[in-house]
């Protein structure tokens, strides 16, 4: 079936599970330089930004099982160089693809792997 020329993907906000919201709120801002946008009042739930990047942490009082997610970036040596100076978790320095892009891998706490992704030029 062709795709629809009337709809256009926009953005995505992945829903990611956290065993502790105070902890993944604070990886995720001090680490990597996201910022709180909200935050449920029950606590179990938070939107974290940065630029035009929503992640949607959540914690339900089970032990989450990790995901993993890309994040596609402009600028992908100098956010290695700031997250790593911020102290986050990289567990893959940038590396070439063999499908065209570049990437290099950082974890949360909880386990779940964000790999900031840009094409290969």
């Amino acid at each position: 079936m062709p795709q629809s020329t009337a709809s256009r993907f926009m953005r995505a906000a992945p829903e990611v599970p956290v065993a502790d919201l105070d902890e993944a709120i604070a990886y995720y801002s001090d680490r990597l330089g996201f910022r709180t946008a909200s935050r449920m009042p029950n606590g179990e739930y938070a939107v974290v930004e940065r630029n035009d990047v929503a992640l949607h942490l959540f914690s339900d009082g089970e032990v989450p099982a990790a995901i993993a997610f890309h994040i596609f970036v402009d600028g992908l040596d100098p956010l290695e160089q700031e997250l790593g100076a911020r102290g986050a978790q990289i567990t893959q320095a940038i590396e070439l693809k063999p499908w065209g892009t570049r990437d290099f891998r950082v974890v949360d706490p909880f386990g779940n792997e964000i790999k900031f992704t840009e094409p290969a030029q």
